[in-house]
């Protein structure tokens, strides 16, 4: 199953805005989304902390700061024609 892996902080209005966007998503395509909070780690704070939220479709960069319905059905689409 694919995976999107949403980097996200507590209480990121832009990161919940994500979230909800992608949860009817996850339905209709058949994904499954990881939320992880970046806080705490020092290395994802390095990568991640002015981008957030940070989407990547199994392990690799989507996009960041929002979800682009249309733009993440494409993306995910080509990904799963290249596995």
């Amino acid at each position: 199953m694919t995976v999107v892996t949403v980097y996200s902080r507590h209480g990121c209005h832009l990161c919940e805005n994500a979230i909800e966007t992608l949860t009817p998503l996850s339905k209709e395509l058949d994904f499954q989304i990881d939320v992880i909070y970046i806080e705490g780690n020092q290395e994802l704070l390095n990568l991640y902390s002015d981008q957030i939220p940070v989407i990547h479709i199994d392990g690799k960069h989507h996009d960041f700061y929002k979800v682009d319905p249309v733009r993440f059905k494409s993306s995910l689409e080509k990904h799963r024609q290249h596995q």
